[in-house]
């Protein structure tokens, strides 16, 4: 989950750490050193991004890779004011909305449905409430959250391929729980295309393409596991971690960034969750929901999805 929206909140801690080295050889891998990779670091939709790939046309590849990221940042930033998003917050509609958008937003409303409503992309209004309230030195009252509580709610989001709008005035999107994972997997698409087998795409959340150029699985580490943990093998897949203390609203930092929709107030029942699924986007919103939900919802969540799986799971005293 993105830990960003407006500027009072703290920049968000990175929780997922490539693994430098070698893996084990996969069985009939024909295997080239890790030296072989190229490695591109920059920035994607405001947070540190990578992308390593095996590839002698590198360069270009990595240059499509980084025009692709610029192009959806043109639709899903809250900090760019010509974004589709800002717009969208803006006027309460949008005419002729990228493709993107309709299919990411298609996504949220079945992961809303899949997690009983604990993922729910109209929580911005309560983003704003809760930065405003604490950047004045307090938490918003019971009031003040009652009302932009009347402005949350999915089935208030009208799509369509011709127009997105919101049913009520003052209803605004924040896709922080899910664009970060959604741009690598069209990264990985657009690479997949250009006839790319094996690469590692980082854009805050991580999506793995093949294997690495030794043969071994992609390793990605946790990067509050304990000393000597061993890194998670990831191999034509996702993985995302949420926390909800890892960005605050509050100097103290008890008043994490992910706001439950269905009361309005920062939740979190564990410390951090990660969840691997085929898709970044997938497991991007799924760990944001799953940091508001029981063991036993998330359990009935995964039996009823079998997309996804749950690899860690941290509590809030551990």
């Amino acid at each position: 989950m993105s830990a960003r929206s407006i500027g009072h909140v703290a920049g968000r801690r990175r929780f997922l750490r490539i693994v430098a080295g070698a893996g084990a050889l996969a069985a009939g891998a024909a295997a080239r050193p890790a030296s072989a990779l190229t490695r591109w670091r920059g920035v994607a939709m405001g947070a540190g991004a990578s992308i390593a790939l095996d590839h002698p046309d590198a360069a270009r590849l990595i240059a499509l890779a980084r025009a692709e990221i610029d192009r959806l940042e043109g639709v899903f930033s809250l900090y760019r004011a010509d974004s589709d998003l800002s717009r969208l917050n803006r006027d309460g509609r949008l005419d002729g909305p990228a493709p993107e958008m309709v299919a990411l937003l298609s996504l949220c409303a079945d992961l809303r449905r899949a997690t009983g409503g604990a993922f729910d992309p109209t929580v911005q209004p309560l983003w704003a409430l809760h930065a405003q309230a604490y950047a004045a030195g307090a938490a918003p009252d019971a009031a003040a959250v009652a009302r932009a509580l009347r402005l949350v709610g999915f089935g208030g989001v009208l799509i369509d391929a011709g127009r997105i709008a919101f049913a009520r005035p003052g209803m605004a999107l924040t896709l922080n729980g899910v664009a970060q994972g959604f741009v690598a997997d069209r990264v990985a698409a657009l690479l997949a295309a250009e006839g790319l087998t094996d690469a590692l795409i980082d854009t805050g959340e991580i999506r793995a393409l093949g294997v690495r150029p030794d043969g071994g699985p992609w390793r990605v580490g946790f990067a509050e596991a304990p000393s000597g943990a061993a890194p998670y093998p990831l191999r034509e897949a996702a993985l995302a971690t949420s926390a909800p203390l890892g960005s605050c609203f509050d100097a103290a930092g008890r008043a994490g960034h992910i706001l439950d929709p269905r009361t309005g107030a920062p939740g979190g029942r564990w410390r951090s969750i990660s969840v691997t699924a085929p898709r970044a986007a997938t497991a991007d919103a799924l760990s944001t929901a799953f940091c508001l939900m029981d063991a036993g919802a998330i359990a009935a969540t995964l039996a009823a999805r079998r997309d996804a799986r749950l690899v860690r799971r941290v509590a809030l005293d551990a």
